[in-house]
């Protein structure tokens, strides 16, 4: 195997961090702390770990080595009342029989890949069919149905979750061997800072993300529709309306139901979105075209004014994937709850779907010796 990562990076990869084998651990900082218990094990015996990410001003997340996926996340109403803001379940069983991508990192492709197969350098390559005749979040089992190696590193702003993964050459067949790491902090600004990086030893793509569903109002407060949505983009990337496959083409967001550039009721349009993107399942599920150019920017807005939360997102991506749960049924039950339609607000920097056949998207070609990043970034206020 020829992988293009320092040698002990790929070991502690592969077979864990062993300063880290104990049961409970506690580190930290001053109040920014990061502990450690068990959270349960696979069906092939794998341990699952649960991090708690805390800070110095009481916000709490958890994030399980199992899909690399946060759990919980407790925030402040504007009455310093703290309540779980994230869809989820409370037991490993339920993420493991998951088909919602609750809270998950999503991988090696965030959103759908037409077909399932794309060319690189000349080579088709054939991946797993997971979305009708498409490709989508991976495959059957993407980055959010295996197990992490975690560990807890110290940085100048505090405490930090290290989760790393070697997805192999052919996995769900994609080419290369792709080492990543995905890093959680909980800032003493209030915000939950999320870093991905992957390194290759052949040509691959690549496209990571972030998949929690938000309720402002709290996991078991109902749906999102009062929920009031700001976009920081002029133009979106309409698709197809059966499979949304997007068209290739840019469209600008004026004067249509997807127009979020001043702040807007996410249930006030709701219906007349699909005709404007291309979709058929009543809601919001659709990629914004952003406009920091590769930088750390503001990409959206969230507010919920019964409790006062406010949400703001940051990436350094390209596109930002607006969902709003619109394929839940009431079938999903998780922390007690029933997740029906609406019942959360995924907001997923990314990539374009569907960009292998879309020269004129921004790559997601990895090359040996490059190193893919992004940083997400969400940020906690009330008013």
């Amino acid at each position: 195997m020829r992988l293009c990562v320092p040698a002990a990076f790929l070991t502690a990869a592969v077979v864990g961090f062993g300063s880290f084998c104990g049961s409970v651990h506690a580190q930290g900082r001053g109040k920014n702390t990061i502990t450690r218990k068990e959270f349960g094990k696979t069906p092939e015996g794998r341990t699952v770990y649960l991090y708690t990410l805390r800070n110095a001003a009481g916000l709490e997340a958890g994030v399980i080595t199992y899909g690399a996926a946060v759990t919980e996340l407790k925030v402040p109403d504007r009455k310093g009342r703290l309540k779980d803001i994230v869809l989820g379940y409370r037991n490993l069983e339920g993420y493991i029989k998951d088909t919602t991508y609750f809270g998950a990192t999503v991988g090696r492709y965030a959103g759908r890949i037409a077909k399932g197969r794309f060319s690189l350098d000349g080579v088709q390559y054939r991946l797993s069919i997971n979305n009708g005749p498409n490709h989508i979040h991976g495959g059957l089992k993407g980055f959010n149905k295996v197990v992490w190696n975690g560990s807890i590193d110290e940085t100048e702003e505090g405490p930090v979750l290290v989760l790393t993964y070697l997805s192999r050459d052919g996995e769900e067949g994609y080419p290369g061997n792709v080492l990543c790491t995905v890093t959680y902090a909980l800032t003493d600004r209030n915000e939950l800072k999320i870093g991905y990086e992957a390194r290759s030893d052949r040509p691959t793509i690549i496209n990571l993300t972030h998949h929690s569903y938000f309720n402002l109002a709290g996991y078991d407060a109902g749906d999102v529709l009062d929920h009031v949505l700001t976009v920081f983009a002029d133009f979106y990337a309409p698709a197809e309306p059966e499979w949304l496959i997007p068209t290739g083409e840019i469209w600008s967001v004026r004067g249509r139901a997807v127009d979020f550039t001043t702040p807007g009721r996410i249930g006030d349009r709701l219906h007349d979105a699909p005709r404007d993107f291309g979709g058929n399942n009543g809601g919001y599920d659709l990629n914004y075209v952003l406009k920091n150019r590769g930088r750390l920017d503001i990409a959206a807005r969230v507010y919920e004014p019964e409790s006062g939360r406010v949400m703001e997102v940051f990436t350094s991506e390209p596109a930002l994937q607006v969902y709003t749960s619109n394929f839940m049924d009431g079938t999903t039950r998780g922390k007690g709850v029933v997740y029906k339609k609406y019942s959360g607000l995924c907001l997923e920097p990314e990539h374009f779907p569907d960009s292998p056949h879309k020269p004129h998207f921004p790559s997601v070609v990895l090359r040996p010796g490059r190193t893919y990043r992004h940083t997400i970034i969400y940020k906690f206020s009330t008013k």
